[in-house]
């Protein structure tokens, strides 16, 4: 789910500076990869019983926390 989440913001980046044709297409590409996240978030949060929102926040925490260590990857 890291890895979703971490491309997702990785898209959502993009959108930066683009206008248009360009940006609906960045912007797509953005939405199709946050619905993977959403979903994946959704999908463990079933699977364990566990509260989607706490899923959610622990994911956005671990993303943060790997991208602080450079040792993680």
């Amino acid at each position: 789910m890291i890895k979703l989440e971490r491309s997702a913001e990785e898209e959502r980046a993009k959108l930066a500076g683009l206008t248009g044709g360009e940006y609906d297409a960045q912007w797509r590409r953005w939405r199709k990869a946050s619905e993977a996240v959403q979903a994946a978030i959704t999908a463990h949060a079933e699977a364990t019983e566990a509260d989607r929102g706490e899923v959610e926040q622990a994911v956005k925490k671990a993303l943060r926390n790997a991208q602080e260590d450079p040792a993680v990857e």
